[in-house]
């Protein structure tokens, strides 16, 4: 794995999003305001419609907010357009999604390998070896998605997004793809490498056993934090 890395904070302050609808404006996320600090693992729970995933692309700056603002390491990513902000997330931001969003004619280590390559790192190769044996797919480097588990693509969608060391680690229900046991495999690797590494992580699911393995849950009610 790559060696331990600089931590990091997420803040949210007054955050808030409307968009239009055929009633009129519909209110996602209301007036949300938290931090959570350097190398802390927070989840983000509610019922379906809650608005997770989209408090989720708020705070990673794929989404801009129709109030308040998203601080990443003390930065307002509001400040920044569009190509600013993909240079923020490829700087210091991992992503991993439910439904592991890897090419389909790349093999596990050049979807791994992607990443590393597009911030011209010189020992891409390396690195892509190293973490996928760290994942335990070693001897599946050379296999293509449509070749491998749904347990094994989700550790290759691990092995990308922890590989250029992020800061900070999105993860949108990295497991609700996936049946309870081979699930359980796969956030016992993510919780292992997020303490290895000591990245901020922020986690979206509706799976409770999942939120339990995180320092602090947040639980959104129609858009606002419970409290």
């Amino acid at each position: 794995m790559p060696e331990r890395i600089e931590r990091s904070t997420v803040t949210a302050e007054n955050l808030g999003k409307t968009v239009a609808s055929p009633e009129g404006p519909l209110t996602i996320i209301d007036d949300i305001s938290f931090s959570i600090a350097a190398g802390e693992a927070v989840a983000i729970v509610g019922v379906s419609g809650s608005g997770k995933s989209t408090l989720l692309s708020l705070l990673a700056g794929l989404d801009l907010p129709s109030r308040g603002r998203v601080l990443l390491d003390g930065e307002d990513i509001g400040r920044h357009d569009e190509d600013g902000r993909a240079r923020l997330r490829a700087a210091a931001v991992g992503f991993i999604f439910q439904n592991f969003q890897l090419l389909p004619g790349f093999t596990a280590r050049e979807n791994v390998m992607l990443p590393l390559e597009l911030r011209g790192q010189g020992d891409a190769g390396a690195i892509t070896d190293r973490v996928l044996a760290r994942v335990g797919l070693r001897q599946r480097l050379r296999h293509y998605p449509n070749q491998l588990s749904g347990g094994e693509q989700q550790r290759v969608a691990i092995a990308r997004a922890f590989a250029p060391s992020p800061r900070i680690l999105f993860a949108d229900e990295p497991t609700g793809n996936l049946d309870r046991h081979t699930g359980g495999l796969v956030a016992d690797l993510l919780f292992d490498l997020r303490r290895e590494a000591g990245t901020t992580l922020v986690l979206v699911t509706h799976d409770e056993i999942l939120a339990g393995y995180c320092d602090r849950v947040l639980t959104l009610d129609n858009g606002r934090l419970r409290s």
